[in-house]
């Protein structure tokens, strides 16, 4: 239910404006964070790290209570992102290897065949140069980053990528450390997220006078996990800032740090969308890829980013898959509010297609939450699904209908049920009391892959 919303004469009135050519169909920014939690921003209950330009977002727009992330681990997020298919229906369930194929169809095709310009900034994770998969090939006119997942662990590597061209960073060099398999440097000078940043800067200035889409896959706060077992702290951030004083762990401080420093960098955005007098034909969405993380020597429970959900990052509990969602279009969302309807990564894919004035794609799980976003009655999805290592034995499932969830934890585990409206933290398992019902939503669970 949405407790505060656009009336419903303003919210077809825009509709239809932009249906019958008085307004260009809205920029498009998707901001998603990587491991950030659902407890990590200042706006979902965080108290210790400052993230006032997040928080403004949610306060300019709408925050979202159930908002699910594509998966719970890095690659196959993406792969549900950009797809709109859910982890039943894509090729992989797990971060094994995967580059796109010609016959999938991202967003990025699909809008910039509405006029759209289409740039991307941060990590990939689902194709290079070698095969398909590069974002090039994918629909995107420029993309500036990483293509290789494991390379983004290090926030100082070598190169990066713009397009198929690969660029140095000044003064990083590698670490022949044992444990640093080359995603660690030993000299570090040029931060990888400044530069992915700039570049994304530098696309909405030169895309300004047309309907543009840019995707900015910050890998804040992900850990250097090789940083973390070489020299014991894997939250890499050039300066701790307000943090620095604080009697807290070294890789706690350098993780405030992270937030803050991608929090004051969505200011930034925000100033300069103003500035082009772009604001208002904009919307800004804000998530992460999956729940928050457990490695490079940072605990979740430090900051209690996961805030009341149980699990994390590589978890199918709430804590694991259920992340941040804000949106803010100034004119169209109302500021301020709140929505707790059950969405998902794969319902992007046909939002961005209704907001470009495109059909919705038939043959993907998504379902367009834009009527959210306008105050409209908003279609269901009849459930939510999650699969995690499919076919390997010790698969993981997890299944959402209403106020239920179903949840296979792994392995020989038994099957748990959830009540989510009274018990969010996933504390009570009511699988032995009401088995009917675990029952049916097995069937439907195997329906969904």
């Amino acid at each position: 239910m949405i407790k505060l919303v656009v009336s419903s004469a303003v919210a077809l009135a825009s509709v239809a404006a932009a249906q019958d050519g008085a307004e260009r169909p809205p920029n498009i920014v998707y901001i998603m964070a990587d491991d950030l939690g659902y407890g990590d921003l200042g706006c979902y209950g965080q108290t210790r790290i400052r993230t006032p330009h997040i928080d403004r977002l949610a306060a300019e727009g709408m925050r979202f209570t159930d908002h699910y992330s594509g998966h719970t681990v890095c690659r196959p997020s993406r792969l549900v992102l950009w797809t709109g298919m859910h982890s039943g229906h894509t090729a992989i369930s797990s971060n094994t290897g995967y580059f796109l194929r010609p016959e999938d169809v991202t967003v990025a095709q699909r809008l910039r065949s509405a006029g759209y310009a289409t740039g991307g900034v941060g990590k990939w994770a689902n194709g290079n140069v070698e095969n398909t998969g590069h974002p090039n090939d994918q629909g995107f006119d420029l993309w500036v980053g990483y293509l290789d997942q494991g390379i983004a662990h290090n926030y100082y590597p070598t190169h990066l990528w713009r397009n198929r061209e690969r660029f140095r960073l000044e003064g990083n060099e590698l670490s022949d450390h044992k444990r640093a398999r080359g995603r660690y440097s030993k000299k570090r000078v040029t931060y990888s997220h400044d530069v992915m940043t700039d570049a994304a800067f530098e696309f909405v200035r030169e895309s300004a006078e047309r309907p543009f889409l840019l995707h900015v896959h910050w890998t804040i706060p992900h850990a250097n996990n090789e940083g973390g077992a070489v020299s014991g702290n894997g939250s890499e951030v050039p300066e701790l800032g307000e943090y620095a004083a604080r009697d807290w762990p070294e890789p706690e401080k350098g993780f405030a740090a992270m937030v803050t420093r991608m929090d004051r960098d969505v200011g930034r955005l925000l100033d300069l969308l103003a500035e082009l007098e772009i604001d208002e034909h904009t919307l800004v969405l804000f998530t992460s890829d999956n729940g928050p993380h457990n490695e490079g020597r940072h605990k979740h429970t430090f900051f209690d980013s996961n805030g009341p959900l149980r699990g994390f990052k590589r978890d199918l509990y709430e804590g694991g898959i259920r992340v941040p969602m804000i949106a803010r279009w100034p004119g169209k969302v109302q500021a301020g509010s709140v929505t707790d309807h059950p969405s998902a990564a794969w319902d992007f894919v046909p939002t961005a297609c209704e907001l470009a004035g495109l059909d919705a794609p038939k043959d993907i799980d998504g379902i367009s939450y834009a009527p959210t976003l306008f105050g409209r009655e908003q279609p269901q999805h009849e459930c939510l699904f999650w699969e995690f290592d499919r076919g390997k034995g010790r698969e993981k499932l997890a299944l959402r209908q209403g106020k239920w969830k179903l949840v296979k934890p792994g392995g020989k585990k038994p099957w748990e049920l959830y009540d989510l409206s009274s018990d969010i933290g996933e504390t009570r398992d009511l699988a032995s009391e009401r088995a009917e019902l675990v029952a049916r939503l097995r069937t439907l669970a195997a329906s969904c892959r």
